[in-house]
């Protein structure tokens, strides 16, 4: 659709690149120009190999290509015009020319090349991320949903850590976990307990026994894929959270998980203190600890995995979460990972060492209709 009228759109990435074709070749017509009127024991042809070296950082070989063959002429000409181009001098220039030109055009293409690969990656984690990570919704009944996800992986958009979301009998119910390793390793065992979430989720069994259900299912994996130097390594915590439509409660079942933070108004930030067992996998049966407690109107509740409150900084400090979050404590979801993603990555100075998640439920005061937005809670996330 183009931009409304009065409006300019954004710059496509094409005219970008015309635009800056100006250079190379407005750095060509000076240095020729210059060195015309230059005396003759002064040369400022071997200057023009800066136009196409530039060229490659915003086009392709082809371009970069035609910008050597103008700097290779603008040589010539120079020659011609400073006791001729069958001079010694002016052939050597013209032969170093050349030969960097061709170097410069084989580096663009490379990295052409390179630029492919990397956006088929990239692609392929986005489809990856929705098959997997299916968005939550942006409300559900009373409850207003934010998440954010950041993968430590440069190429990656998922990795070890995970979320998602069911609607289950007048309530809604989320899980958060962290399996072991980061990135694109990790998706494997993310996937498995992401799917027997959603498959156990509907069935209306307490929060205790679905924790038991997803410790057999790692339990299961680990015993098909573990290889024995890995005996006993694979394994995943999670929080299991249950937030009723109508009540101003919270249900939890933590295994071996980081406590929420829960925000209340007034700036207050509080650490519910949970009973957690030990994390999926660890023992083939665990006894699993059901926690209740207060979420009223106004509330946010904070779920996150341990990649946030463990990133260090360049002192290697742990990121403060709880001590940051009580200034946006009274934001909407959506403002507070927006703060949240932009302090976190400030502290680790742009580069997690781990995967990251997290998840603010917010629950309003008046109840509105069942759900709206992006995700769909009827099929699990």
């Amino acid at each position: 659709m183009a931009p409304p009228l009065g409006r300019v759109g954004p710059r496509q990435p094409w005219q970008s690149a015309h635009a800056l074709l100006v250079l190379p070749v407005a750095l060509i017509a000076v240095i020729t120009v210059v060195d015309l009127r230059s005396p003759n024991d002064v040369h400022l042809g071997p200057a023009l190999v800066i136009a196409p070296a530039l060229t490659p950082s915003f086009a392709g070989p082809r371009t970069t290509a035609c910008i050597g063959a103008l700097a290779v002429a603008a040589q010539a000409l120079i020659g011609v015009r400073h006791g001729g181009i069958g001079t010694t001098n002016h052939i050597v220039q013209l032969i170093t020319l050349s030969v960097l030109v061709v170097l410069t055009v084989v580096y663009s293409a490379l990295r052409q090349r390179r630029q492919a690969q990397l956006a088929q990656v990239r692609t392929v984690a986005e489809a990856a991320q929705h098959v997997l990570m299916w968005p939550l919704p942006e409300q559900i009944g009373p409850l207003r949903i934010a998440s954010l996800y950041l993968a430590a992986e440069d190429e990656a958009q998922i990795g070890g850590d995970l979320y998602a979301a069911t609607v289950s009998d007048g309530a809604i119910r989320l899980l958060i976990g962290d399996v072991r390793g980061k990135g694109l390793p990790a998706i494997g065992e993310a996937a498995l307990l992401l799917g027997a979430f959603r498959e156990s989720a509907h069935r209306h069994i307490p929060l205790a026994e679905l924790a038991n259900r997803l410790n057999q299912s790692v339990t299961r994996y680990a015993a098909d894929l573990e290889t024995p130097e890995e005996e006993g390594e694979r394994f995943a915590t999670a929080l299991l959270v249950e937030i009723p439509d109508r009540d101003p409660v919270t249900r939890m079942t933590s295994c071996g998980h980081p406590p929420p933070l829960l925000l209340s108004p007034g700036h207050v930030v509080t650490v519910p203190s949970l009973h957690p067992s030990p994390p999926l996998g660890v023992h083939d049966s665990s006894e699993h600890t059901l926690d209740v407690f207060s979420f009223e109107p106004g509330d946010t509740l904070l779920l996150y995995t341990d990649g946030v409150v463990e990133a260090r900084d360049e002192h290697g400090r742990f990121y403060p979460l709880s001590d940051r979050v009580v200034r946006w404590a009274e934001d909407s979801p959506e403002a507070l990972m927006h703060h949240l993603r932009r302090d976190l990555l400030a502290h680790v100075g742009g580069r997690l060492g781990d995967d990251a998640a997290l998840i603010a439920v917010h629950r309003t005061h008046v109840e509105r209709r069942r759900h709206h937005g992006r995700g769909d809670p009827g099929r699990g996330g």
